[in-house]
C-alpha cells in the first residue's frame, strides 16, 4: 500500500528548504498545471511516464500529486517498485492543496 503525505505534511517539507531532497511530481495533464500547481512542482503527465523517465535521478523523497489523490496513488506505487527513494501520494491531490502555487503565468 502506497504512504500518503497530507498537504500540511508537504507543506512543512517544503518549508524545510533543502534538508530533504524532494521532488513533487505533478502527474495532471499540461494545461492543468499551467494554470497552477504546487510551487516547484515538475510535471510529467501520466500518460508520458516511460522507463526513460522512471529510470533518472529522483531524489530522496518523491511525492505524486494528481487531481484528487486517486490517480497519484497507482504512479506512487509504480514508482516506489522501481526507485530507491521514499515515495508517497499526496492526500486529497492538488484539489486539497492549499499551499504556495506557481502557473504558467508566474
Amino acid at each position: 500500500m502506497v504512504t500518503e503525505t497530507t498537504p500540511n505534511e508537504l507543506a512543512s517539507k517544503l518549508d524545510a528548504d533543502g534538508e530533504t531532497d524532494l521532488t513533487v511530481l505533478d502527474i495532471r495533464d499540461p494545461s492543468a498545471y499551467a494554470e497552477g500547481h504546487v510551487a516547484g512542482a515538475e510535471n510529467v503527465p501520466a500518460r508520458r511516464l516511460s522507463a526513460a523517465t522512471l529510470d533518472r535521478e529522483w531524489g530522496d523523497e518523491v511525492v505524486v500529486a494528481c487531481y484528487v489523490g486517486k490517480s497519484s496513488r497507482r504512479v506512487a506505487s509504480i514508482l516506489d517498485s522501481r526507485l530507491d527513494a521514499d515515495v508517497s501520494s499526496l492526500s486529497g491531490g492538488f484539489d486539497a492543496w492549499d499551499g504556495p502555487t506557481e502557473s504558467a503565468d508566474d
